[in-house]
């Protein structure tokens, strides 16, 4: 994926580029990094309506349109702002259990499957509208769907449905169903999701048994109106059926505003109490001077929020009232590295990389236990089957002596040359990728670092199949609450090879029997042993050394002193929960 992909979520949150995580919130000591819902102290209570929120951002934001949007930051806030779907997560729970429990939006209930859960129904509730006051229709949530298959204009979004829906395959492997621009094989795609009244029909081919999820976790599977698409310039102009809308255009490069959305019915729709009146989407505004403006809490920054980690260097101003205002929590994403198998194919040279890792000079680089834990598999600790693997040595020092030793079994020349390619970060993040070289030189290695600008030349440099890189850093986050949006979309060689691209399988990984436990525990309809099946897969990767991993980062988020209801969403981001937050009344 590209920066418009989820892997840059990772990337642009992680500690490797923000290189800049912190303190808990209350007193600025330990934190309690348990998973997402661990979010001491965050409590919904009764909320002050009213006031205007501003939400300072760094990067910008790439895709308002829902097939199209998919960073985490921008699935979490569309989702409580703008979109609504057929099931959402419910807000302002601090439960990690309750958070992943998907509840009814605009369907009736949450769904029903057949026995194998190759076929999903859902009933649209009477009432809801859009922006203009026209209904939301059962033809709407098919309409949405199938823009995904126009995969030359609906482009960055995630694309699973295309991989589940009963559709035919082109001899390519493409899907015959073009999308809904051109038409072409659409008579297929009306087979596989149909509409009976209210009613909406999905056909798979394979089992889904966690659709419900993969719904609640992306705005892939929202409604858009057919008149009110305009294809690839759709992309920033949001139709809403959420509580806010947009006033006038989105720049993105400086962002916009959403108000209340006139239409939108806060009887029916329960789960987003929409308190402030408005929220504008300030852009491409430094980190450090995000940090900077929370910390001084003046003026309109009163009621500021951001999804922006405080730099290490601000780590000592996180302090007496400021703490108060601060929230450390683990994030779902996980960092890691990946050996290319088309340079390093002796697996006793991986093993001796995996052994030599030195996680913890690399997060103390970082900024420490405040910044981010070890990781002892690709798998965040957050995800349901995450199972922890003894095979890559201690989570904490590099172990020289074993490394050196596989090195010698091996029997390669040494010192044995290594290009380590990682993307451009903060002085941190340099120095976290110079203390992983230090401890692999000492094993035997002769590490050269390669930093690339990740806003380009990274991506395109990594997914090369002859990328002559040796040693590739990534980063990843569930898509939603199961490891299938983990292992298979970073080493099913099916999905990721080509001649042109390796997709998220920077390494090259190509392994029959890994893929073949994929499709088991894919065609598992019970979600317990598809778990267990997992696992197994997990355990070959390890063993192959497909990856190596670094740590799981924490999100340190500052927010300002005018801001009440605080919670960070406990599903799969973190992020803040703009369906409960709200502007306290003397802040008005």
């Amino acid at each position: 994926m590209g920066r418009t992909r989820k892997r840059f979520v990772a990337l642009a949150t992680s500690a490797v580029v923000a290189a800049s995580l912190a303190a808990c919130g209350g007193d600025g000591g330990s934190s309690s990094n348990d998973g997402v819902g661990n979010q001491e102290g965050q409590e919904v209570t009764e909320a002050t309506k009213g006031g205007s929120i501003t939400y300072l951002q760094s990067s910008v934001t790439e895709h308002l349109d829902p097939q199209r949007v998919y960073v985490g930051r921008d699935i979490s806030n569309l989702g409580r702002l703008v979109y609504r779907s057929w099931v959402q997560f419910p807000s302002g729970t601090t439960d990690a259990t309750e958070g992943t429990t998907p509840i009814a939006d605009l369907a009736t209930d949450t769904g029903t499957a057949n026995e194998d859960a190759t076929e999903w129904q859902f009933t649209l509730k009477d009432g809801p509208v859009w922006q203009d006051g026209e209904p939301i229709t059962c033809e709407d949530f098919a309409y949405g769907v199938s823009r995904t298959f126009a995969t030359d204009v609906i482009t960055g979004g995630p694309n699973y449905i295309i991989g589940y829906l009963d559709v035919p395959t082109a001899d390519d492997g493409s899907s015959q169903y073009k999308g809904p621009y051109t038409g072409e094989g659409q008579e297929l795609f009306d087979q596989a999701v149909s509409c009976d009244g209210n009613t909406i029909t999905y056909k798979f081919k394979k089992p889904w048994p966690d659709f419900p999820l993969a719904i609640a976790s992306l705005r892939a599977f929202d409604p858009v109106r057919e008149d009110q698409d305009k294809g690839d310039r759709s992309d920033l102009v949001p139709f809403s059926s959420g509580p806010y809308m947009l006033d006038g255009e989105w720049d993105e490069d400086s962002g916009g505003t959403f108000v209340r959305n006139p239409e939108w019915d806060g009887e029916e729709d329960t789960n987003r109490q929409a308190n402030f009146d408005d929220i504008t989407f300030e852009v491409g505004v430094e980190p450090e001077t995000i940090i900077e403006r929370l910390i001084a809490d003046q003026g309109e920054d009163t009621t500021a929020i951001a999804a922006q980690n405080i730099t290490s260097a601000q780590y000592n101003q996180i302090t007496g009232d400021v703490a108060e205002r601060a929230v450390n929590i683990q994030s779902p994403f996980t960092n890691y590295l990946v050996p290319n198998f088309n340079q390093i194919e002796d697996v006793k040279v991986r093993q001796a990389l995996a052994l030599a890792t030195n996680r913890a000079a690399y997060i103390g680089a970082l900024g420490g236990e405040l910044a981010s834990t070890p990781a002892q598999t690709i798998v965040s600790p957050d995800v349901p089957g995450h199972q922890p693997l003894d095979t890559f040595g201690s989570a904490e020092g590099g172990d020289v002596d074993s490394a050196k030793a596989l090195l010698e079994e091996a029997g390669v020349e040494t010192p044995y040359p290594i290009t380590l390619t990682y993307p451009i970060g903060s002085a941190s993040s340099e120095n976290a990728f110079a203390a992983l070289k230090q401890t692999y030189d000492q094993a035997g290695f002769e590490v050269t670092l390669d930093g690339l600008d990740p806003s380009g030349p990274y991506y395109e440099t990594i997914q090369k199949p002859d990328s002559d890189s040796d040693l590739i850093w990534g980063g990843w986050g569930a898509d939603w609450p199961s490891i299938s949006t983990v292992l298979p979309p970073l080493f099913d060689s099916r999905l990721n090879l080509t001649a042109n691209s390796n997709g998220q399988d920077y390494g090259n990984y190509d392994s029959d029997e890994a893929n073949a436990l994929i499709d088991e525990a894919l065609a598992e309809t019970d979600l317990d042993a598809a778990n267990e099946l997992w696992g197994q897969l997990d355990q070959l990767l390890a063993d192959d050394v497909a990856y190596i991993p670094l740590d799981t980062t924490n999100f340190y988020y500052l927010r300002g002193s005018g801001i009440e209801n605080y919670v960070n969403s406990v599903s799969t981001s973190g992020y803040p929960d703009l369906g409960v937050i709200a502007v306290a009344e003397d802040a008005q």
